[in-house]
């Protein structure tokens, strides 16, 4: 055997790496940054990350803890003053209760939606998503040998999710249903109807609901409430302190269900990264113990959410891409079919001919639409309408 194909022998990956699917969008990511390099007057409205800062007071809890010296390992689950803090948080905002034993700290809320997947499916289970959904979420039920099922919802309805539909797609191999409630991509917040039946449909069958609420504190004309309220055994509440606290590059989630899920989390977090960092930790511990000032701070952060997300649905919406009004998030979904049929097609001219950097939504599986993000000042959503504006005018 030659050394050329010893080589690639060797370098050989995995089945599971090769069926990782590529992003769709990556094309156009690369072109962005292409654009960038060469000077060009770029605005991006792609990026699922807060435009604030972490607040102060949050900042000077680290400061401190590395002063202090508190820069060694922790256990795996998390410190145990942050654990009790998330206890508490979960009591006195969701209505929860999970003690400290049925909570875990992760190195962010992807780590635990990662672990919750691999501590619950077996090659071969079926997973319920709702879709427009998250692109990481079938990608990591596919990593388990797991089968994602979308389950479609429709602009029309601001992408609500229909429980009947839902409940439809069930099969003898079905697990799992995911929940994004507010969701990334679409900012729709699920109504308490809609939240009881699925718990009801999950006792009836006997599944798990896994709820991604990273979103909580960001909903604007609908209330939020957790599932697991009216299914706590049957729920597991994956959160984090990205999106709200500004934190995204702290790299701090944690979760809460029944405690044998989430020992087997634990387990599992163990033999991969061990403990989150521990200055991050106690961080999230700032944010959570004083949370009459950080919910100060989310008060400012929606209210100037809510500002922008209006002015770019209603401008939008005014240029002919038909865009649903979010409820919740930073996101919205419009309707680009009148620039290309093709999203990608679509996205990459909104790029090159207007500057703007959007998200294709083929990965979201919501053809014919592109995501933009809001999570960014008034002065550049204005611009970005006038840019708009001049590409649709030139199209017509």
């Amino acid at each position: 055997m030659t050394d050329a194909a010893t080589a690639t022998r060797a370098q050989r990956l995995s089945g599971r790496a090769r069926r990782l699917k590529p992003s769709a969008t990556v094309a156009v990511t690369s072109r962005a940054l292409e654009l960038q390099r060469a000077g060009h007057d770029l605005i991006s409205l792609s990026v699922g990350e807060p435009d604030f800062d972490t607040p102060p007071h949050i900042k000077a809890a680290a400061i401190r803890a590395i002063e202090a010296g508190k820069t060694k390992y922790t256990p795996v689950s998390g410190i145990p003053e942050l654990r009790e803090a998330i206890s508490a948080k979960f009591r006195r905002e969701n209505g929860l209760d999970y003690p400290p034993n049925a909570v875990t700290v992760t190195s962010g809320g992807k780590q635990a939606l990662f672990n919750a997947f691999f501590a619950l499916l077996d090659p071969g289970d079926e997973v319920l998503i709702p879709a427009p959904y998250w692109v990481s979420y079938p990608e990591m039920v596919a990593l388990t040998g797991a089968v994602p099922v979308p389950v479609p919802t429709s602009p029309a309805s601001g992408f609500q999710l229909d429980p009947d539909a839902l409940e439809a797609r069930i099969t003898p191999r079905t697990r799992l249903i995911v929940l994004n409630s507010p969701g990334n991509p679409t900012g729709a917040v699920f109504p308490l109807d809609t939240l009881r039946r699925i718990a009801e449909i999950t006792q009836e069958r006997g599944l798990l609901i896994v709820t991604d609420e990273i979103y909580e504190h960001l909903v604007y004309d609908a209330e939020q409430v957790s599932i697991a309220r009216y299914a706590p055994e049957h729920t597991l509440t994956i959160n984090g302190a990205s999106k709200a606290y500004a934190m995204t590059g702290w790299r701090l989630g944690y979760a809460g269900g029944p405690a044998g899920v989430i020992a087997a989390m634990n387990a599992l977090q163990s033999q991969s990264t061990s403990s989150a960092s521990s200055v991050s930790q106690y961080a999230a511990l700032a944010a959570l113990e004083g949370y009459e000032e950080t919910a100060r701070f989310v008060a400012l952060a929606r209210a100037a959410y809510r500002e922008r997300r209006d002015r770019l649905v209603s401008g939008l919406n005014a240029l002919g891409l038909s865009t649903p009004t979010p409820q919740g998030a930073f996101y919205v979904m419009a309707d680009t079919r009148s620039i290309h049929e093709d999203e990608l097609e679509a996205a990459r001219i909104i790029l090159d001919e207007a500057r703007v950097a959007v998200v294709p939504g083929t990965d979201f599986a919501a053809p014919g639409q592109v995501r933009l993000s809001y999570a960014t000042g008034l002065e550049n959503i204005e611009e970005v309408l006038r840019r708009l504006g001049a590409l649709v005018g030139s199209s017509s």
